[in-house]
């Protein structure tokens, strides 16, 4: 189904608009209609939150805040809305609003494995490796989360971060034996940890074997190939992932950092 048409079918539900009113008057007892008016608030809190974050993933970052808005408005106990504003403000740079809405949004469903992986991605981004962690951990915990390999690969990405080498290859390894589609991220961020550990041929070899497994490659694995080709004297090879990181991603954080000359 289309976006548009995906769309249009949330607005109608939202509006009250998918089926035609009941003639007839009912009349309900109260602690039933309490339950209802609950379970009424909750459902528009919930279409809200996916018509926002269906904003957010186009890149309509106001479009999307104002329906995270109107979610939590609607049913403020409702997690889901105030996590999905925290990555609307991460992606608005406003961090201190990110971060009271992700603890805001932990609070209401502290064992949310979702909320949790995001959260941990959030504070790896802002130089908090090592707190971001736990976070990861608690999310696969979680009997009932549906991508525990994506958690241990984060996990794995920020433990480099922070240094810490032999948990980062633990969890990357387990991150790799849950995978359904052979890994490529977790397989990426073991080239990574090869390089900034200067094993530059196992850097090398697992570079490739991503790109052969991938589609578009994302700026931050062309990033990586342009520094282990760079270091590995392989000219030819580093302007021609060079190039593809111009033509693809002109304005990502990984082109300004080779413009800067920053490659460690």
């Amino acid at each position: 189904m289309k976006r548009a048409a995906i769309v249009r079918i949330l607005s109608l539900l939202l509006l009250g608009q998918a089926a035609p009113a009941l003639m007839a008057q009912v009349v309900v007892p109260e602690s039933t209609h309490t339950t209802q008016v609950a379970t009424d608030a909750r459902t528009r809190a919930r279409l809200h939150t996916e018509l926002g974050a269906m904003y957010f993933q186009d890149g309509n970052m106001a479009v999307a805040l104002e329906e995270a808005k109107i979610a939590i408005e609607a049913d403020p106990g409702y997690a889901s809305a105030y996590s999905l504003r925290a990555l609307v403000h991460t992606g608005l740079r406003e961090f201190a609003a990110a971060e009271a809405d992700f603890k805001k949004a932990l609070s209401l469903a502290p064992g949310d494995p979702d909320i949790s992986n995001n959260y941990g991605w959030f504070l790896c981004q802002r130089d908090r490796a090592r707190e971001s962690i736990p976070y990861f951990l608690s999310a696969v915990r979680n009997p009932l989360y549906s991508t525990p390999e994506r958690a241990y690969t984060n996990a794995g990405a920020c433990a480099i971060k922070a240094g810490d080498y032999d948990a980062a290859r633990d969890y990357l390894n387990q991150a790799l034996r849950l995978a359904s589609d052979g890994g490529l991220l977790a397989q990426m961020q073991l080239a990574n940890l090869a390089y900034v550990q200067g094993n530059l041929v196992e850097a090398r070899n697992r570079f490739l074997e991503v790109m052969r497994g991938i589609g578009e490659p994302p700026a931050e694995l062309l990033w990586l190939g342009i520094r282990i080709e760079r270091k590995m004297g392989n000219k030819a090879e580093e302007e021609s992932l060079t190039a593809q990181l111009r033509r693809l991603y002109p304005t990502s954080p990984e082109f300004q950092e080779l413009l800067m000359g920053k490659y460690e």
